[in-house]
């Protein structure tokens, strides 16, 4: 995994459980070639980079999956079918075909529970310490799917928390020049993630997901832009929590 301002001072915790696209080598290629690899299937195109930007720039601590999905996927409970995804979108997955129980919790062990460990040893260090900490879980989603445009250039995604969402709806709709899903283009649920709900909910922190459409930050260009639009939303935010007295 990826860390980057581990003694960062801002309360925002940065996740990205689908930064990287690695695959271990003894897993070969899983049976795809790169060009099916570099795809959405493989990871959150653009996300690396607005993560880090942001990360920088709001000096938090980011914690980054570098495993592609197709490995296993650390945003999906290791019980869920799409956990260790035999299709993914339309493409078969043949390396994840006729996989053993002992070979699914190889991977899990490897790789799926050494990062959710880190994210909690993290909230656990910033707790101990007195530190506030809310969650933000960065992703990407494609332009198209299913032969459907979608509209949206951002995302807020959560499920039971009433305090972060609403701000960051508030601060996202204000820029004049953005389309903003409020749960979509997807929504958060205990059967199909797990980041928010494990280290955020069950933990009691503020938490959102935040999903950007990624023919915006397909280039350095774009993930620049967007990073520099959501730490600034980001330090406004920070602001009205600690107005409110939330942190």
């Amino acid at each position: 995994m990826l860390e980057q301002a581990i003694a960062g001072q801002s309360p925002f915790l940065l996740t990205c459980d689908h930064y990287g696209r690695l695959i271990p080598a003894m897993l070969g290629d899983l049976g795809l070639p790169e060009s099916e690899r570099k795809q959405h299937i493989g990871w959150d195109i653009g996300i690396a980079g607005v993560a880090e930007r942001m990360s920088a720039a709001l000096d938090a601590h980011l914690v980054a999956q570098r495993y592609s999905r197709l490995v296993i996927d650390c945003n999906r409970p290791p019980e869920a079918v799409s956990s260790i995804p035999l299709i993914s979108e339309a493409t078969t997955v043949p390396g994840n075909n006729g996989l053993s129980r002992d070979a699914a919790e190889s991977r899990r062990r490897l790789i799926f529970d050494p990062y959710h460990q880190r994210i909690d040893d993290v909230i656990d260090a910033r707790l101990r310490a007195g530190r506030p900490t809310v969650l933000v879980s960065l992703h990407s989603f494609t332009p198209v799917y299913a032969g459907v445009s979608r509209p949206w250039h951002i995302g807020t995604l959560y499920q039971h928390d009433t305090r972060l969402p609403p701000l960051l709806l508030q601060a996202l709709r204000a820029e004049p020049d953005l389309v903003v899903g409020d749960n979509e283009p997807y929504a958060v649920s205990d059967a199909t993630d797990y980041t928010i709900p494990v280290h955020g909910e069950r933990r009691g922190l503020m938490n959102t997901g935040i999903e950007i459409r990624q023919d915006l930050i397909s280039d350095p260009a774009g993930e620049t832009q967007w990073a520099e639009r959501l730490t600034r939303v980001f330090v406004g935010i920070e602001a009205t929590l600690k107005a409110r007295g939330l942190i």
